[in-house]
């Protein structure tokens, strides 16, 4: 690729060097290999389901570990325009018919006062058409309306992000999504202090509305439940960004410069990686209750978090025994049963290897990042899959794949994938020190070649873009993973705005 003098300094202000923007044309010559699959996880593989007696036990290592001085954060990736959600509603103003025809339309306005936006919607209508709600309707006139929802002289939900609409509705006032989750970090995520640290990634043009929005709220949910609110934010940063290219993979060009766009969420590592804390909860932004229902979420978070840190503890012992050098060989026998059994992490080579040799594959193996991930039932949401997935280094380990990543034209693989019980609702928890206290460079476990390319559109010109490996996904590949199962109450995501009529958000 010739590189001019403007190109450079792109890539100089983005942050991006050459050997990177070669490494990503590469990908897309080549594409990326699937991976290979050695079965669907499910309770009776790779998927733990506590009974009572363990949910006790560890629900009480997380209350013991709250009580030290370890730092939890929560992490809420909030970036993502809510613009999808309208998608239907953005639809109906560009229509040809100026009345409900479709069942989603019909809905939205039989239900419209159910929203907890309303009021705002109201005064919007009257400010702009002088005339409220109730009025525009009778009068047939149903797409002002839904340009004062949507276009910015009304509430401009269009092009406002998902953590700053309102969803829910409380006699104290409505909360937005932000809010939901500054609730649970109280309920879950505090420690000894009362200290709540949540940590929100957004886009640099909605972050002072996200800042404001906390500055006017936190105050009271700190005196509600007595805590201290730390809120921090980051954006994605544009060293991740990828190079889009044309149909024929060179690289895209704009009124002759180069085109880059977002890498996906698995930029968001690096925001991770930048975190200082011992524990990381990671939820989606949209997936949120109100009060009255936060009991499982709150709970399961607990559950999953404690299994997190009684498992890291056993890890640490291990390794602290390997590291003395006083151990038997049936310790390192049973080191051996806690990774493959417990980490799920197995290697059928290891049977021939000598205690030495054994002893550098368990400490590279346990002294890794450690996630425990929630799993709900499938009931035919999308989302990643739980799986085991053989990796480069030959072992087998569990793996959140997204169907792109799977060969679905090997009949066996298909199978596989069919066969899956369970997906993942962006329910983790993570454990980002060693044992020694010193933080992971997460963005050592990053397996790149399981990014893949999507097809998009610039100017009316197609092109084909690079999404990094996912952040839940490959780009915690090289990471101890463990699977829950945790109940579909703990998953309510909003992926249309009609989604906020259902029991669960009203």
């Amino acid at each position: 690729m010739m590189i001019t003098s403007q190109d450079r300094e792109l890539l100089d202000q983005k942050g991006i060097s050459e050997e990177q923007i070669a490494e990503q044309l590469d990908y897309f010559r080549k594409g990326f290999p699937y991976l290979k699959l050695a079965d669907a996880a499910s309770v009776e593989k790779g998927i733990f389901a506590p009974d009572t007696d363990e949910q006790k036990n560890y629900l009480n290592a997380w209350e013991a570990y709250t009580k030290t001085d370890k730092t939890i954060v929560k992490f809420v990736p909030a970036s993502g325009a809510a613009s999808r959600m309208f998608k239907n509603l953005f639809e109906f103003i560009d229509a040809d018919y100026n009345t409900p025809q479709t069942d989603f339309e019909k809905k939205f306005f039989t239900k419209i006062r159910e929203f907890a936006f309303f009021k705002d919607l109201d005064s919007a209508c009257v400010e702009e058409y002088g005339k409220p709600v109730s009025s525009l309707l009778d009068a047939d006139d149903y797409k002002s309306v839904v340009a004062s929802l949507l276009r910015i002289s009304g509430l401009n939900y269009g092009s406002l992000p998902k953590g700053l609409i309102k969803f829910h509705s409380y006699e104290a006032g409505n909360r937005t999504p932000l809010e939901e989750h500054l609730v649970e970090g109280a309920l879950y995520a505090s420690n000894k202090n009362g200290k709540v640290n949540v940590h929100f990634t957004v886009s640099p043009e909605h972050r002072l509305l996200f800042e404001k929005l906390v500055e006017e709220k936190a105050g009271l949910f700190a005196r509600k439940y007595g805590v201290d609110y730390n809120v921090s934010f980051s954006e994605q940063k544009s060293s991740t960004d990828t190079i889009a290219v044309d149909m024929d993979n060179q690289p895209f060009r704009d009124n002759d410069k180069l085109l880059f766009r977002p890498g996906g969420h698995g930029a968001l590592i690096e925001n991770l990686n930048d975190l200082d804390a011992d524990v990381i909860f990671i939820k989606n932004i949209d997936n949120v209750v109100p009060d009255r229902l936060k009991g499982d979420t709150v709970l399961y978070k607990k559950l999953i978090a404690g299994v997190l840190v009684s498992l890291q503890q056993q890890a640490f012992s291990y390794l602290e025994l390997l590291d003395s050098g006083k151990y038997t060989h049936d310790q390192v026998i049973e080191m051996l049963q806690f990774l493959q059994k417990k980490l799920l992490c197995k290697n059928l080579e290891t049977k021939d290897l000598e205690d030495s040799e054994l002893v550098i594959y368990l400490k590279n193996k346990l002294n890794r990042p450690m996630r425990v991930c929630g799993m709900v039932k499938n009931i035919g949401e999308p989302g990643g899959g739980p799986f085991l997935a053989y990796n480069s280094d030959g072992t087998i380990s569990l793996q959140i794949l997204e169907s792109s990543q799977i060969d679905m034209n090997n009949p066996q693989m298909r199978a596989m994938f069919e066969k899956g019980t369970h997906f993942n609702p962006v329910d983790l928890v993570c454990a980002v020190r060693d044992y020694k206290g010193h933080k992971f460079d997460l963005t050592k476990y990053v397996d790149k070649a399981t990014g893949f390319i999507s097809y998009k559109s610039k100017s009316g010109k197609e092109l084909k873009a690079l999404e990094l490996p996912g952040l839940w996904n490959g780009a915690m590949s090289d990471w101890n993973t463990i699977f829950v199962e945790v109940p579909l109450s703990t998953f309510n995501p909003v992926k249309t705005i009609n989604d906020l009529l259902r029991e669960e958000h009203q």
